[in-house]
């Protein structure tokens, strides 16, 4: 646990400084702050010759949800130039289970993860400890940061994920809830949740 809040301390501490140097626009009175819940919109399949003649109609290509939901996709822009990423929400598990006999939840309460995926789609590497940028709200409003904790629904996302353009990083990451909250949002923002844009997605 001393470890995760370490890491929470040097990201924080990193991203302040970057604010303070005027690399990006991080003025508290003006942060131009935006959350975004916005798909990006899925690649449709190429209608069939069949679709095309004359007698039929060529096939439409599907709609954009008005709501990024599991499954979908947000790109999101960090504090640096050229730093962006694709992100997926790809599954949920709620409730979770401990991987081992040694991690589990506080009383009262529950493991929910969600699995995220993330494409450096930008020009810039991207180095961060993705888990410090996500949280869950709740559907009384409750938000529940990230906690350490290895789940059976597969392998943790990385604490240190680096990615070159184009790369990949797939992993779980966890919160804990309690029981009788109703899980309703999970957020994700770059730069350990200092950026300014964070994506938003419907989990109920």
């Amino acid at each position: 646990m001393y470890h995760r809040t370490r890491i929470r301390l040097v990201a924080t501490v990193a991203a302040a400084g970057i604010c303070a140097l005027g690399l990006t626009a991080c003025d508290s009175g003006d942060s131009g702050d935006t959350v975004t819940d916005k798909p990006k919109a899925k690649a449709s399949a190429p209608a069939s010759a069949e679709a095309t003649t004359d007698d039929k109609p060529a096939a439409k290509k599907p709609a954009t949800p008005d709501v990024a939901k599991v499954g979908d996709t947000i790109a999101l822009k960090g504090l640096e130039d050229g730093s962006k990423l694709d992100v997926t929400v790809v599954k949920v598990a709620d409730p979770a289970k401990s991987s081992d006999e040694f991690t589990t939840p506080g009383s009262g309460k529950r493991f929910v993860g969600v699995q995220f995926k993330l494409v450096n789609t930008g020009t810039a590497a991207y180095s961060d400890s993705p888990g410090n940028g996500a949280k869950v709200t709740d559907t009384d409003g409750q938000q529940f940061q990230s906690t350490f904790a290895d789940i059976t629904a597969g392998p943790s996302m990385s604490s240190d994920v680096r990615l070159k353009p184009g790369g990949k990083a797939l992993g779980w990451i966890v919160f804990e809830v309690p029981k009788g909250s109703k899980t309703d949002t999970v957020q994700f923002a770059m730069n350990s949740g200092m950026a300014n844009q964070t994506g938003e997605w419907k989990l109920s």
